[in-house]
């Protein structure tokens, strides 16, 4: 659903335009309603559609409260995710607590990643590139999965 790199600007508060080409999907596939949340990994925030935010929710939640890392995940993203909805301009608001985490400032880059999109800002989203650029390029292992696919 979701491909491709867009840069957009935050307005001052903190609200980004959805780019014209997901913005019919998103009203059509959910009536404009998704969800925020962060990204464990990196310092972004990942964007869902309502409708696959709740499918992935649910395994989240069934996840055992025992096991750390499970808590641990079931803390960060449920804890942060946030409801949010197109408004009649086609933008949405970033809440300040997650613009925060992700270092979001005027310039930043939508990523789409088929069933969501990341939100980086846009100097990390540049570094975060080029470092999986040059680990690629010094790394000949690649999972069979790799392999195996046909480009």
């Amino acid at each position: 659903m979701f491909r491709g790199i867009n840069s957009i600007n935050l307005d001052a508060k903190g609200r980004m335009a959805m780019p014209a080409r997901y913005r019919e999907r998103l009203l059509s596939h959910c009536a404009g309603q998704m969800v925020v949340t962060i990204d464990t990994n990196h310092r972004c925030l990942l964007l869902y559609p309502l409708a696959e935010w709740e499918q992935i929710e649910r395994e989240i939640e069934g996840l055992s409260s025992f096991d750390p890392m499970s808590a641990r995940v079931k803390h960060l993203l449920i804890g942060h995710a946030t409801d949010l909805e197109l408004d009649s301009n086609g933008r949405i608001l970033l809440p300040q607590e997650l613009r925060q985490y992700a270092a979001l400032d005027k310039h930043i880059c939508l990523v789409g990643q088929g069933k969501k999109l990341e939100i980086w800002d846009q100097d990390a989203w540049t570094a975060q590139r080029e470092l999986w650029f040059t680990e690629s390029a010094g790394s000949a292992e690649l999972p069979d999965k790799l392999r195996s696919l046909a480009l």
